[in-house]
């Protein structure tokens, strides 16, 4: 039943990331960037390719997650040109940790929809990583308006917060921090 509310909760996401990589490229197209359209397309084909290798895992490594990040981040870089500042700062010792695969991917969504996407001066976003205790912290920090805190028990959160939650509830039942 958890693999099967996982892989639901998978397929929820990745159609949402598809569609607005295409009409990015869409759009590229039409501005007669067609060389910017065919890197993104490379990129989203590589991005694919390692998500449907993942698909049967729950979990990855977190040096895995952190790899289809940067896949993402890369088309979002074609995208963004330099509107769009990365920053990594993960412990050697986090990067061999277990977390649910592709956890990280809405909230970097997130970050790039409402700290790049809608300022006109782009911004950065910031992963990080580190063991505390017997626990792994993990951070995506942007740039952005932020939210108040009370917004995330919120029945207003949308898709991706919401799946978050959910996968994490379902692997780890309560015992984790968000």
């Amino acid at each position: 039943a958890n693999a099967a509310q996982l892989q639901m909760l998978r397929y929820q996401l990745n159609p949402h990331f598809l569609f607005n990589t295409l009409n990015a490229i869409n759009a590229l197209v039409r501005l007669g960037e067609g060389d910017k359209a065919e890197r993104m397309i490379d990129q989203l084909s590589r991005f694919l390719r390692h998500s449907l290798d993942q698909e049967a895992r729950p979990t990855a490594t977190l040096g895995e997650e952190l790899e289809a990040l940067r896949l993402y981040l890369d088309i979002e870089k074609v995208r963004f040109d330099d509107r769009l500042d990365v920053r990594f700062d993960v412990a050697p010792a986090a990067q061999s940790a277990i977390v649910p695969s592709l956890i990280l991917q809405p909230l970097i969504e997130n970050a790039v929809k409402y700290a790049i996407s809608d300022s006109e001066d782009g911004g950065s976003i910031a992963i990080a990583a580190r063991i505390v205790g017997a626990r792994l912290e993990l951070s995506v920090t942007d740039s952005g308006p932020g939210m108040d805190a009370s917004e995330l028990g919120s029945k207003q959160r949308g898709i991706g917060l919401r799946n978050t939650i959910e996968r994490l509830d379902t692997l780890y039942q309560g015992d984790y921090t968000l």
